[in-house]
């Protein structure tokens, strides 16, 4: 169990980077306060994301091998003896001083989102006569999402990156980052108003919400390749090993619960496992951009110039998945390059905020629909 003298200090460290944030929204004018913070909290969350696949890519999540600490201390420069003396015994182990100051600046960015997030649910009960109980309980069910999610991130450490928990934690990261862009997007200030704007919804629901489980399904996989090593199982492109069709081990590559590197029985997992890993993640690439890219197109020729705002996120879409394959073809081509391993993954984030955004255009009915506020 972490001592209190830890728990305390990495509550003060969490609080000093929250504050940041929260003096700037309270400066910057413009918009309303709550507003702002939401708003934050998405960019704060992407940021997390990103930090959080560096921090994997460059085989660091092991920096400092318990939690929520390092080596029972809140920061390295405590604990450089105990990184050092790990450093000496194994130099070419999963923990160095660069190391453990990658993981813990993780950690200290997580910290500050779920900071925030209490913030958030202070405002929204704050609120709550003017704003009602549907932001508070939305605030409230982001901040057991994040809950969750911290303690993913504990067990990452602690089962030692064993693969579908790193993913999972992936998973709960994007979906938090949907969930907080959802929430900010209600505009919720405003729902209050007494005049409220007329919303056109020409965007197809059905079709969006196949975007979703599609690019969901393909995320999940691009995790599963990532967090078993599989990026190089197939080492050229477009054909793997040569071949249009690799052999494959389906029951192998997608057993789920094993340690990292071995199959079920305990054994390294074989390279056809791998491969098969690898492979899985590229052709559904190819039903990710079908639907996409209907979806993109679509909502193009929906968009009117009263639509700007969609029109934009619907080129941003197609943008994306170009983008998308560009990077992904890169980490074949030229070995997994830390930068394009990074831009792959924050492109992933965004295609998840380009979709939350276009879902405020969305109707469920099959002709364009016009919803009047009284």
């Amino acid at each position: 169990m972490p001592n209190f003298v830890l728990l305390l200090e990495l509550a003060l460290i969490a609080i000093i980077f929250a504050g940041l944030p929260l003096a700037y929204l309270w400066r910057k004018p413009g918009y309303s306060f709550f507003q702002k913070l939401n708003w934050v909290l998405v960019f704060m969350t992407f940021d997390l994301i990103v930090f959080g696949a560096f921090t994997r890519l460059t085989d660091s999540g092991l920096g400092c091998p318990d939690w929520p600490g390092c080596y029972g201390v809140s920061n390295p420069f405590h604990a450089l003896g105990e990184i050092q003396q790990a450093e000496a015994s194994l130099p070419s182990g999963p923990v160095t001083v660069i190391k453990a100051w990658i993981e813990m600046i993780h950690r200290y960015l997580a910290m500050t989102v779920g900071a925030l997030i209490l913030v958030q649910v202070a405002l929204a009960f704050s609120k709550l006569k003017a704003l009602g109980k549907a932001p508070l309980f939305g605030s409230l069910g982001l901040l057991l999402l994040v809950c969750i999610q911290g303690a993913f991130g504990a067990w990452t450490v602690t089962l030692k990156l064993q693969p579908i928990i790193v993913t999972t934690h992936l998973m709960l990261a994007l979906l938090l980052l949907a969930g907080l862009t959802a929430y900010a997007q209600q505009d919720w200030e405003a729902k209050s108003a007494t005049v409220r704007t007329i919303r056109i919804r020409p965007v197809p629901a059905q079709l969006l919400c196949l975007a979703f489980v599609v690019l969901t399904i393909q995320i999940f996989l691009g995790a599963w390749v990532s967090t078993n090593y599989a990026v190089l199982a197939c080492p050229d492109f477009p054909t793997c090993l040569g071949s249009a069709w690799p052999e494959t081990n389906w029951s192998e590559g997608f057993t789920f619960w094993r340690q990292l590197g071995l199959n079920a029985q305990g054994e390294f997992i074989s390279p056809v496992a791998l491969q098969t890993i690898h492979w899985a993640h590229r052709l559904f690439a190819m039903v990710v951009l079908i639907v996409l890219a209907t979806l993109s197109w679509k909502t193009m020729k929906l968009a009117t110039p009263v639509l700007s705002s969609l029109s934009r996120f619907a080129k941003l879409l197609l943008t994306l998945l170009v983008l998308q394959v560009i990077t992904g073809i890169s980490n074949v081509v030229f070995q997994w390059p830390l930068l394009a391993a990074l831009l792959h993954t924050a492109g992933s984030a965004a295609l998840v905020f380009c979709l939350v955004r276009m879902s405020y255009w969305a109707s469920w009915n099959s002709t364009t629909q016009k919803k009047m506020n009284s």
